[in-house]
């Protein structure tokens, strides 16, 4: 994986953990040694149900919850106790998970304090060598540099999780349509309007910086993704950037446009960090919220404005003259999820994937031939079921010009 730009120090990752300073409750310290006996628990064996370590380091988890009950602590000895082992895994998937999942939770802390956990922004390029093999049929098509698609990953994910059940949706678009596939890593855990007018400025220097004149710039966002790509959007528009002028299509995977209200019982945790063996006890942090998290169940974009001291919800369009794509899933079948709007992929509701909302102002103007519901489906199956994929290309089938409303040159 080759960064474009923002690459991390390698080897802070974990001995960040050690500053990772908010109030440690006794739940937490249940949190940390289910997320330690996981780690230490052989390849291939089934972890302690019990989510406790014994011997000497179940002792010491005794120990400071017992402390914690009288005068608290911090989370930072406690993530500190982890193993060494994980900080020897280099940049191996697994830790970079644990990573991203701890960003997703409480990403805006680790900013706040400095903590080198914090995952920098950066645009990355996919290694086609490394990744190629695992994605049937293999790419056979050279990108064109001048037609480029940006993708933005979700809560508590990272950019290697494009990648599921042998299927990248990147590497296959590049594979059949020639689309350079380049994608964004971020801290999620932050809110949104921070992180989309950050996106906002890497694309301008992405589009400064690139060697070949882009002909076509394609957005693609899975769940929170979705809500950074129009965060971008709308603040590069009013600040009047020029990369705003080459983005021919948004593409919405699952979004949120109006909220997920499940995150509030925790299904949204449960669900993105059940694939990841050390960050699944990460679900059980229950009323931790990051501010990203709490922008995702609101569908915010951009930041509230306040009026007569209440926080108000700026509602955004899309944007004019860019062609928008929304597909949606639905855990149920085409004809009951029809009856009933608001099931959807046990995430996200119908209605909100689909940017309609009970105020006829609020609703998202998508034509109707650029929505699409998949039957049967979760809100991870966006990410590699075929159908989706199939629905995917035949939505960005165009050469740049024919049947996309290009932008004006400001």
């Amino acid at each position: 994986m080759t960064a474009i730009d923002g690459r991390p120090r390698a080897g802070a990752h974990l001995r960040g953990a050690s500053r990772l300073a908010i109030d440690a409750t006794t739940g937490l310290t249940d949190l940390v040694e289910a997320m330690h006996a996981r780690i230490a628990t052989l390849p291939g064996a089934a972890p302690p149900t019990e989510g406790r370590t014994r011997g000497i380091t179940g002792l010491v988890y005794r120990s400071v919850r017992g402390v914690t009950r009288l005068v608290g602590g911090s989370l930072d000895a406690l993530l500190a106790l982890l193993p060494a082992s994980v900080e020897g895994e280099g940049g191996g998937p697994r830790r970079e998970a644990l990573v991203a999942a701890l960003n997703g939770v409480v990403g805006d802390h680790l900013l706040r304090s400095g903590n080198p956990l914090a995952t920098p922004m950066s645009l990355r390029a996919h290694d086609l060598a490394a990744s190629a093999a695992a994605v049937e049929p293999a790419p056979c098509r050279a990108p064109d540099p001048s037609r480029l698609l940006v993708l933005v990953h979700g809560l508590c994910m990272n950019e290697r999780q494009w990648m599921r059940q042998g299927h990248h949706h990147g590497l296959a678009l590049q594979r059949d349509l020639g689309l350079t596939p380049i994608m964004l890593r971020y801290n999620s855990g932050l809110p949104i309007a921070d992180n989309g007018a950050e996106f906002a400025g890497h694309l301008q220097r992405l589009v400064d910086g690139w060697p070949h004149r882009i002909e076509r710039l394609v957005l693609l966002g899975h769940s929170m993704g979705g809500l950074l790509i129009r965060s971008a959007f709308e603040q590069g528009r009013l600040a009047r950037q020029p990369w705003t002028q080459r983005v021919s299509e948004l593409v919405f995977l699952g979004t949120p446009h109006h909220g997920a209200p499940l995150e509030r019982a925790g299904h949204w945790l449960d669900l993105v960090l059940e694939g990841t063996p050390y960050a699944g006890p990460l679900a059980r942090i229950g009323r931790v919220r990051s501010a990203g998290i709490t922008d995702l169940r609101q569908g915010r974009v951009v930041a509230d404005r306040i009026d007569d001291r209440r926080a108000i919800h700026v509602h955004v369009p899309l944007p004019a003259g860019v062609r928008c794509l929304a597909l949606a899933a639905s855990r149920g079948r085409l004809d009951r999820t029809l009856k009933g709007r608001r099931t959807g992929d046990g995430l996200v509701p119908l209605d909100s994937a689909l940017g309609r909302h009970a105020d006829p102002a609020r609703c998202l103007a998508f034509e109707a031939g650029h929505q699409w519901i998949g039957a049967q489906m979760n809100h991870l199956d966006l990410l590699s079921h075929p159908e989706v994929y199939t629905r995917l290309r035949a939505g960005l089938d165009d050469q740049p010009g024919e049947g996309v409303a290009r932008r004006r040159p400001a």
